[in-house]
């Protein structure tokens, strides 16, 4: 450690306030975070903005005390716990992290090494960090809840992925026609959005502005196996309970009240639920799981049957970067990923 600085630039919030007011985000400096047993501690080259970040900002006051976001970084290794086995110091990484740690808008960042994955070698650190947070969520959601098998490629079906151009809708279509033989049906509502989902993989578009089930039907007239809910899911409810073939499953990320779960008895239809933060929060036996999935998710960059889905780099971590692109996030107008990349 005796090269790593004592303290660090950061980025945090002290109070939960509108993303305009220039306080809801700052610069500031914070201690270097001490490793783990089973953590690393990475020098963050890069991160990239999900809807996670400013949901919490929007909703958890941390009372004046700062509290560092940022859940998809990629950086280098610097140290290492003393349990730590699978890396070493000068490795390139990326992760997505833990939601009750603090997060990676910071110069350095500890992480247990079980949910950490070695960066595709063939991107820069910006495009790597756009892939982690989306990229488990979609395999976990595919591969692990809608039960679906990696490889299958003559399996026949049909997949609905709601918000197609989104971060975890873009990694859903592209895995699903990377590893399996489904057709793939994207929502989305404008022509760049289209434009964007069609190149991640959708082999058909709908718009999601407009009723779903005559567009689907359009498309599938004996209907879908699969949904991907990544938006809509409660407002979209009736309309899956018509397009979803007996026996089908749904897998929804979105938050939502109360719905009408009832509709999809009838069909014996599944509804799942997928939260890529379950394993690191609840210390599950299998938290390695997620470095396993990173691993091959970079193989598969590697090898070319993947893309990054980082679609802008506002230039340097900084408090006024990240407003920026909070706001973006909350209009509902991203397309892909929105990264930074050094301090």
């Amino acid at each position: 450690m005796s090269r790593i600085p004592q303290t660090m630039p950061a980025v945090a919030y002290r109070k939960s306030l509108p993303v305009d007011d220039t306080e809801s985000l700052q610069d500031t400096v914070l201690p270097v975070p001490q490793p783990g047993p089973r953590d690393l501690l990475v020098r963050v080259e890069a991160v990239a903005v999900n809807p996670v970040d400013y949901k919490i900002r929007q909703s958890s006051d941390p009372g004046g005390e700062p509290k560092v976001l940022g859940w998809d970084a990629a950086g280098t290794v610097v140290a290492v716990g003393p349990e730590a086995e699978s890396f070493r110091v000068g490795d390139e990484v990326f992760y997505a992290g833990a939601l009750d740690r603090p997060g990676a808008n910071a110069q350095f960042h500890a992480v247990d090494e079980r949910i950490v994955g070695h960066k595709p070698a063939s991107l820069s650190f910006a495009e790597a960090a756009a892939l982690p947070l989306a990229s488990l969520t979609a395999w976990e959601g595919l591969f692990e809840h809608l039960g679906l098998h990696t490889g299958a490629l003559k399996q026949s079906g049909t997949l609905l992925v709601t918000a197609a151009a989104g971060g975890v809708g873009a990694m859903v279509s592209q895995l699903a026609r990377a590893l399996t033989g489904l057709t793939v049906i994207g929502t989305a509502s404008r022509p760049e959005t289209a434009e964007f989902a069609r190149r991640m993989g959708a082999d058909h578009i709908v718009d999601h502005r407009e009723p779903l089930t005559p567009q689907v039907r359009a498309v599938a007239p004996d209907g879908v196996d699969f949904v991907f809910g990544t938006a809509g899911t409660d407002r979209n409810l009736a309309a899956y309970a018509d397009i979803v073939r007996p026996f089908g499953r749904i897998v929804a990320i979105d938050d939502f009240g109360p719905v009408e779960i009832g509709l999809l008895k009838s069909k014996s239809i599944s509804f799942h639920w997928e939260f890529m933060f379950t394993r690191s929060l609840h210390r599950t036996a299998d938290q390695a799981e997620q470095g396993r999935i990173l691993d091959q998710i970079s193989r598969l960059v590697d090898a070319g049957i993947l893309t990054t889905t980082a679609t802008a780099d506002l230039g340097r971590i900084s408090a006024g970067h990240l407003r920026e692109a909070h706001g973006v996030l909350e209009s509902g107008r991203a397309i892909g990923k929105i990264t930074m990349t050094g301090f």
